[in-house]
């Protein structure tokens, strides 16, 4: 059986221990000033350790944006850039040393510490349970991925759009500890699209001011990642750093938006060429003839002669061009000139056979209006007679 360790509770500090008072001394008052002395040393040690915490967050950040940066100069193949940030991060990763040395003294620091009756007291009976580590979230495919963005945009679309509007750190802080579901991946992406859009509308000045919120999100999503924690426990950490001003952090912030400001522009001109190509391509599926050629691009391949036959559209110029260019190249330029419709094979002739079917029920008409007189006359006649009858 493991024995109970009682090394600890030798030296406990107690503020109103009667058995080292001097009778001249007014005892209530030394245990008044042995209690405050004590309480001020505990909040003295508790600040340097959140000190500690701060700055060794702080310095977990500078090394995960200096790999990041690392990795960017090495995939732009940029020599120079990548071993002068080499350099810096090999500086960086010395300290680590020190915040180990620094983590270790708080230890023994804390460990020395001897117990008092604000230690000692605690609840009378605790439980602890521990959970299994909870497997790795599943891989989505790329159709789930999207099926996920829309239920998320349908759901919170209003207030995502609330909050790219915002302007204020302390309002972006507080909109999102009050809505912290909207720190994840999806609120990212929805931004992002939306900064797209509105480029694309031409609202520079808007996609600007949206781009900024964007960015926000995608630097606290980014720390999360840095620390292997929740998104949402990292808004305070974030805004507390960008208010604070420091130099390398907001500089880090300037230059990736000004980045993905660039990134936005390029991608809404890409769409719009891309839109202004699929609008050609249908205007020219419309104009295709039957054989499934563009006249617009035959016509300009045409011999200049041949162009102003049909510009012209002059037949008898035509025929004359026809006949006097090879056969082989003119039976060539006749059957594109078919196939993309700028030439009907037949088309005088049928032209000519609709005139002369017109000429034919015109013929019909008049002879049946001719006609109608007499019989008319006779119907007369026969009523005539059978009245007389």
């Amino acid at each position: 059986m493991s024995t109970i360790n009682y090394s600890k509770w030798d030296h406990i500090e107690i503020s109103d221990d009667e058995d080292d008072t001097h009778p001249n001394i007014d005892t209530p008052s030394l245990f008044r000033w042995r209690h405050q002395a004590r309480v001020e040393r505990m909040e003295e040690q508790k600040k340097k350790k959140e000190t500690f915490v701060n700055e060794k967050q702080s310095y977990q950040q500078k090394v995960a944006e200096m790999k990041k940066k690392l990795k960017e100069a090495e995939e732009k193949s940029a020599s120079e850039e990548f071993a002068k940030l080499k350099i810096q991060l090999s500086e960086l990763e010395k300290q680590e040393e020190d915040f180990k040395r620094k983590e270790e003294e708080l230890k023994r620091e804390e460990r020395l510490t001897p117990l008092n009756i604000d230690t000692i007291c605690k609840e009378g009976k605790s439980k602890t349970l521990i959970n299994k580590s909870a497997p790795p979230p599943k891989e989505l495919t790329e159709d789930e991925k999207i099926e996920k963005q829309q239920a998320f945009t349908k759901k919170y679309k209003s207030e995502i759009r609330k909050f790219g509007m915002l302007q204020k750190w302390d309002d972006s802080k507080s909109y999102l500890t009050e809505h912290n579901y909207l720190v994840c991946e999806e609120t990212a992406n929805y931004l992002v699209i939306w900064c797209i859009d509105l480029e694309v509308e031409e609202k520079h000045d808007l996609m600007k001011h949206v781009s900024h919120q964007c960015i926000v999100m995608q630097f606290i999503l980014e720390l999360a990642k840095s620390l292997k924690t929740d998104p949402r426990s990292c808004v305070g950490a974030f805004f507390s750093r960008i208010k604070l001003g420091e130099k390398q952090y907001s500089s880090a912030f300037n230059e990736e938006l000004d980045a993905f400001r660039s990134r936005i522009q390029a991608r809404a001109k890409a769409r719009i060429e891309e839109a202004m190509k699929e609008y050609e391509e249908e205007e020219r599926q419309k104009r295709l003839g039957p054989g499934g050629l563009d006249p617009v691009e035959v016509m300009e391949s045409l011999p200049e002669s041949l162009q102003k036959c049909f510009e012209s559209q002059d037949i008898a110029l035509l025929q004359q061009t026809v006949s006097e260019m090879p056969q082989e190249e003119a039976a060539y330029h006749i059957q594109r000139c078919i196939d993309s419709g700028l030439w009907v094979p037949g088309g005088a002739e049928d032209k000519s056979a609709e005139d002369k079917s017109a000429e034919g029920k015109q013929g019909e008409e008049a002879e049946a209006a001719s006609a109608a007189p007499e019989e008319k006359a006779e119907k007369q006649e026969d009523k005539a007679d059978g009245t007389a009858v």
